[in-house]
Order: C-alpha cells, then sequence, then structure tokens
C-alpha cells in the first residue's frame, strides 16, 4: 500500500475527547494527515489548546466545546460540519470500584460517556454520509479491559464491551453505504485518564504494566493515534468490524 493511502487531503474528521491523551493525538495526527479536524471536548481549554498544536504545525482546526452526553449539542456540532469523512468516537472517563460498592449513579455516569456517547456520534456520523454519499469511516475507542474481568471494572469493562458491540453491529448495517465502522482496544496508555496522581504509585503501576506487554513498555498516545490514522485512511479501505489492539492486545487492569 503506497504512503500516499494515508494522505487525507481535502477531508473532514470529528475528534471527540480532543482535548487531551488519545484524542489529542489522534486529532493532531489526523490534521498533519491532511484532514480539516473538528475537535470536541468538555474541557474547552484543553480544546484551545490542541487547535493551537494543529495550526502551529500547518492544520486545520475548530472546536467545538461540548460534553458528549448532550445529545443535542453533540448533533449541532456534527450537523456544522459541511462534510464528514471520519468520526473518531474517543471521549470516556474511568471509574473504579468493587462490584459491590458499585451505586446505580457510578454506571449510569460511565455508561452515558462511555457507550452513549459514542452511539450518539456514530448516530450522527453514519447519518450525514448517508445524507451526502460519503463512504467514510467511523472508529470507537474499546479496551483490553474487554477481554478480562479486571477487579474494580465492572462499569468501565461493561461500557466498552457494549463499544464493541456496537461496532460490530454498525459496521454490518453501514456496509451497504459504503461506510467502515472499526473499533481500537488499547491496552494501558499513558494518558491524564491513567495518572495515579502519586509519583510512586504511578511509577508501581507503569513498571507492572510493561512487564504485562509483550513490548515490554507503557503505550503512549501517539501509538493509538497511528491506529487511528491507519482506520481513516484508504490504507484499511477493506477493513470493517475489526477490533484492532494495540499493545498486544493484553487486556490491562486499571
Amino acid at each position: 500500500m503506497p504512503v500516499t493511502a494515508y494522505d487525507l487531503t481535502g477531508r473532514t474528521a470529528f475528534v471527540t475527547g480532543a482535548a487531551g491523551g488519545i484524542g489529542r493525538a489522534s486529532a493532531v495526527l489526523l490534521a498533519e494527515a491532511g484532514a480539516t479536524v473538528h475537535c470536541a471536548d468538555r474541557d474547552a481549554q484543553g480544546l484551545e489548546e490542541t487547535a493551537t498544536l494543529i495550526k502551529d504545525r500547518g492544520g486545520t482546526a475548530l472546536t467545538h466545546p461540548l460534553d458528549v452526553t448532550d445529545r443535542t449539542r453533540l448533533r449541532q456540532a456534527v450537523a456544522a460540519c459541511p462534510r464528514l469523512d471520519v468520526m473518531a468516537a474517543i471521549a470516556g472517563i474511568m471509574h473504579s470500584s468493587p462490584v459491590l460498592e458499585t451505586r446505580d449513579e457510578d454506571l449510569d455516569r460511565v455508561l452515558d460517556v462511555n457507550f452513549k456517547g459514542v452511539l450518539h456520534a456514530c448516530q450522527e456520523a453514519a447519518r450525514l454520509m448517508i445524507a451526502h454519499g460519503i463512504r467514510g469511516s467511523i472508529i470507537t475507542m474499546a479496551s483490553g479491559a474487554v477481554d478480562t474481568g479486571g477487579a474494580g471494572l465492572l462499569c468501565y469493562g461493561a461500557a466498552k464491551a457494549a463499544v464493541v458491540q456496537l461496532t460490530k453491529t454498525l459496521a454490518t448495517e453501514m456496509g451497504r453505504h459504503g461506510i467502515r465502522v472499526n473499533a481500537v482496544a488499547p491496552g494501558w496508555i499513558r494518558t491524564p485518564m491513567t495518572d495515579r496522581h502519586d509519583a510512586e504509585a504511578q511509577a508501581r503501576t507503569e513498571a507492572l504494566m510493561a512487564r504485562m506487554s509483550p513490548l515490554g513498555r507503557v503505550g503512549e498516545p501517539d501509538d493509538v493515534a497511528h491506529a487511528v490514522l491507519h482506520l481513516a485512511s484508504d490504507a484499511s479501505s477493506f477493513m470493517t468490524g475489526q477490533i484492532l489492539r494495540p499493545n498486544g492486545g493484553v487486556a490491562m487492569p486499571w
């Protein structure tokens, strides 16, 4: 596959969770590949920092401060795109608690962001792509956590497992429109969401994660962003309903 297969010049991408971590890295890389990138996140300051990074590198970015649980605002932001070729639904939150201590409100919040927020982003993107006859790419963010039952991961793992099912189901429904739907399921990635806020605890956790990885190291946001770029590009033009597992596909406990 020639390098030009990764050229997104003239295309438009929408990235949720773009204020930091994997979302920021993905937005920046998609812009470097030539896409006009619409960046969405509830963190307005982080969103502007991402846009500045993109513009400083010669790219084009537009910002949409929003919470993905606000379906009306999300719909308006996606509808504001004159066209849409790529949706990367990356926004997510973390919650950890033993099953016996998990409250309904904990589960509801995680499902609202990590599953419903992804579902609604996918729905809005697919509708716009179909309306404009665009054979686009929809990318979701699952997790290696769906492969094992990690202690404390009920809410997070359940939401990410639902994202996997959404991805496979939507792929079968969108195929006739030429729209590809795939997920990325990373292992442990060093992001603000995985920051333990205690240097010693962080070092211990990352050492454990590195030992569990076939590569012997923890992942960085750019590692996942390259998987997102691949799925967004023509290089993956025959991939749909697939779950890419960076970092060896090892399910990492949080």
